[in-house]
C-alpha cells in the first residue's frame, strides 16, 4: 500500500470514522474515498486539500511521510497541530520503545552510552537495549528521555545528574533562555540553556549556567535531537548560595589576604635589592 492511502485509512480509523462518515462531511462517494484508502484511484488536488484539511495534516505529509512508523507521542503532536511540515521544518521520526501495554517508555541514556547514542541515535537495535523505566506523573501523551550528564558546566546542577526531557520536534518552537537537552553529530549530548536563532542565522547559542564557560555557537544542521529540560535526579545535594552578608564578608577577606600578598612581595623585592641600590 502507497503512503497516501495508508495515511488516510490510519488517520481515519483513529479518529474512529467509517469511509460513510469522512464522505460524507467531505462531500464526495464512500466508493472514491476506498478506492484512495484501496489504491485503485488517486485523489486530484481538490481531494488532497479537503484531506488534509479534514486531518489537519499537510499535503506533503500525507504523501511524503509513513504515519505507520510514527510514535504514539509523535501521531499525537500532529494530530494536534505540530505538523511540522506546516511550521516549515524537516520531519523527525525519533526512534522509541514500549512497553508491553503500548506505553511509551523512558529510556535511559548513562555517561558510558553517550558516545555509543551519538551514532546509535536513530537505531532502533541500540535504542531497545537502553536500560528504561517510568515516571507516573509525567503525560502519557509526551516523548521523554533521561540523559546523565558529565562537566560542572552547568553547575549548580552536579556532574552525574540525570535529567529527563521532552522529545522537541518543531525547533522553531525551542524558547530563548530555557534549558535543553541537544544532540549534535560533533559533540554528541549536551545540556545547556539555548538561545534559538534558528530563522535569523540557522544556529542556536549555547550558555552555560556555570559563568567560567563561555557561550559558543552551533549550527542547526549539526543538531539531531533536542529535548526540552523537565526535571532532573542527583544524589548529591547542591551548594548552597551565601547569602548577600557573607559574600560580602567573603569578599572582603580576600581582599585583604590580598593586600597582604602585594605587601609580602614588595618587602621581599626590597630585601633582595644590592646594598648601594636601597
Amino acid at each position: 500500500m502507497n503512503i497516501f492511502a495508508s495515511n488516510i485509512k490510519l488517520l481515519r480509523k483513529r479518529r474512529g470514522r467509517t469511509q460513510d462518515d469522512v464522505a460524507f462531511v467531505l462531500g464526495m462517494k464512500r466508493p472514491t474515498l476506498s478506492g484512495y484508502e484501496n489504491e485503485v484511484s488517486q485523489p486530484g488536488i481538490d481531494a488532497l486539500l479537503a484531506l488534509s484539511k479534514y486531518f489537519g495534516i499537510s499535503v506533503d505529509t500525507l504523501l511524503k511521510v509513513d504515519l505507520s512508523q510514527l510514535s504514539q507521542s509523535e501521531l499525537m503532536q500532529l494530530e494536534r497541530g505540530y505538523d511540522v511540515f506546516i511550521t516549515g521544518s524537516k520531519i523527525r521520526v525519533l526512534t522509541t520503545t514500549v512497553d508491553s501495554s503500548n506505553n511509551e517508555n523512558i529510556e535511559v541514556v548513562n555517561q558510558k552510552a553517550s558516545a555509543g547514542y551519538r551514532a546509535g541515535f536513530a537505531d532502533p537495535e541500540y535504542i531497545k537495549v537502553l536500560p528504561t523505566f517510568h515516571m507516573p506523573f509525567l503525560s502519557k501523551d509526551r516523548k521523554y528521555r533521561t540523559f546523565q550528564i558529565n562537566g560542572d558546566s552547568m553547575l549548580p546542577i552536579p556532574d552525574g545528574s540525570w535529567v529527563t526531557g521532552e522529545f522537541v520536534q518543531n525547533w522553531n518552537l525551542i524558547r530563548d533562555g530555557q534549558p535543553y537537552i541537544i544532540l549534535t553529530l560533533n559533540d554528541g549530548i549536551m545540556f545547556k540553556v539555548v538561545s534559538n536563532q534558528i530563522k535569523q542565522e540557522a544556529k542556536l547559542t549555547l550558555h552555560s549556567l556555570n559563568p567560567f564557560y563561555e557561550p559558543y555557537d552551533i549550527s542547526i544542521k549539526d543538531v539531531r535531537e533536542v529535548w526540552k529540560f523537565v526535571h532532573y535526579i542527583s544524589s548529591a545535594l547542591p551548594e548552597p548560595n551565601l547569602p548577600r552578608e557573607d559574600l560580602a564578608a567573603t569578599v572582603a577577606a580576600l581582599k585583604k589576604d590580598m593586600e597582604k600578598l602585594k605587601k609580602q612581595v614588595t618587602t621581599t623585592q626590597v630585601l633582595k635589592l644590592p646594598f648601594d641600590e636601597v
